[in-house]
């Protein structure tokens, strides 16, 4: 029987619940605090009962809806997540809402880009434009606001954790500040960028190092969650998919409704290419669209554990070491939402692809040279499409997404490497470093001269 501390209403409560993805009959309330499937151990989907949200709009209504709230300064409505609010988490009480905003981010054209690769209809989400400079913001305004319900209600929660590669920390212990509520954030100490570690820092997170890697930081998080006081904040939370999902629902509306044929995200622990099949699955079932897009996720050669299971037709879950990669969020061997992620790409008929460290510097650095500025994980994607237009498997007149994840002001440590280069492993092949001259008229005018007569 679904109980539940807190709800708007019966209906929703009963409507949008936590189960099992292994099929479990077993149904939880959002607001308990539950991680796995207490039958199986597999993870859980908060699933949303489809029959009610037919009955309460057709399709075309549920457009009008969303249109008529993007953006606006209506409190909770404008926040991208919020705008959707009834396919995230409908009950949810007003003062509980802990938001900034987040999301509306712009689907951008890169036509110079586009054209460069042979793909003219090429477009970036560019989630980084966003609080805390990622799209993990989208997944944290759902969670912390149910913990702040949770705890309005009389949880024994007091805390909420996460393990992080960097923006996941970031984007948790903003919005816990926010709401007022305590964080611990655990990092593997130095692989994160110093603009990454100091956001939970200021944040007032209370901030551990561990002499591991995020997988090691993983096991330590699951092991101290168990206690019921410190909630779990992490991708294997259901939670967070259904933040992070509204940006497939915001990329079909920001295409008038029409959907791409392609959609590339770069994956580590593999919620966001679960988040964006949940959209693409929901707006198939009520209606707004007629077909998905083909998902493709990109991975470091040097993190590629779904790589290699895509390779061995998913017949068995890889887990590796993760090596270091420039591509340090998604730096991770032992992904929690594998077998989500796997039913993403066999559903939508997707693919899993691979980039080497040079592969996906030269792509952020061609990116960047057509006005964009790229971090390294958006540079996994950039270089596997382009991969995959040279295989032949992505065609000129395919209208293609590419999913940027976070704003490359997170990364200059290694863009600076890249103009120096300084990077291993790495061959400059766009390097552009600042050209120190004496403060001479004559001397400006030549090097001007020559550098635009090369």
């Amino acid at each position: 029987m679904l109980s539940s501390v807190a709800s708007k209403s019966d209906t929703d409560t009963q409507t949008t619940y936590f189960r099992c993805i292994s099929g479990c009959s077993a149904k939880h309330s959002i607001y308990d605090v539950i991680y796995t499937c207490p039958s199986c151990g597999s993870l859980l989907e908060v699933h949303h009962d489809r029959e009610p949200l037919k009955k309460q709009h057709s399709a075309d209504e549920w457009k009008k809806l969303f249109e008529s709230r993007a953006a606006t300064s209506t409190w909770p409505y404008g926040s991208g997540v919020w705008g959707m609010r009834e396919w995230v988490i409908p009950s949810l009480k007003d003062e509980n809402v802990v938001s900034m905003f987040e999301g509306n981010s712009n689907l951008f054209w890169a036509d110079r880009l586009g054209k460069q690769l042979g793909v003219p209809d090429l477009w970036i989400k560019l989630c980084g434009n966003s609080h805390t400079g990622s799209f993990k913001d989208l997944g944290m305004t759902a969670l912390v606001s149910v913990v702040k319900q949770m705890m309005a209600q009389g949880s024994p929660v007091k805390a909420v954790a996460c393990a992080s590669t960097g923006d996941t920390s970031a984007a948790l212990s903003a919005y816990a500040a926010y709401a007022g509520i305590p964080a611990v954030i655990f990092l593997p100490a130095g692989k994160v960028s110093t603009a990454q570690l100091i956001q939970p820092v200021s944040n007032g997170a209370h901030v551990l190092a561990l002499d591991t890697d995020f997988d090691g930081c993983m096991k330590i998080v699951k092991e101290v969650t168990q206690d019921n006081s410190i909630y779990l904040a992490n991708s294997m939370n259901s939670l967070r998919i259904e933040g992070q999902k509204t940006v497939g629902v915001e990329i079909i509306r920001q295409f008038n409704w029409e959907v791409p044929d392609w959609v590339i995200i770069p994956v580590g622990n593999l919620g966001n290419i679960s988040a964006l099949y949940k959209s693409f699955k929901l707006m198939m079932d009520l209606g707004l669209i007629n077909k998905m897009p083909r998902l493709v996720g990109a991975q470091a050669e040097k993190a590629n554990p779904f790589y290699q299971s895509f390779q061995g037709k998913f017949k068995d879950k890889v887990s590796v070491t993760a090596q270091q990669t420039l591509a340090n969020a998604i730096r991770i061997g032992d992904p929690v939402s594998y077998e989500k992620a796997v039913k993403a790409v066999v559903e939508t008929n997707g693919l899993v692809e691979q980039a080497t460290e040079n592969e996906l510097a030269a792509a952020v650095a061609k990116a960047d040279l057509t006005g964009m500025f790229t971090c390294p994980h958006t540079g996994v994607a950039l270089a596997v499409l382009e991969k995959l237009i040279k295989k032949g498997v992505i065609k000129s007149n395919d209208k293609t997404v590419v999913v940027s994840t976070a704003h490359g002001l997170k990364f200059t440590d290694f863009k600076v490497g890249y103009h120096e280069s300084s990077l291993e492993e790495v061959q400059s092949e766009h390097p552009n470093p600042a050209v120190h001259l004496p403060a001479n008229a004559d001397a400006v005018k030549a090097e001007i001269a020559n550098r635009l007569n090369h």
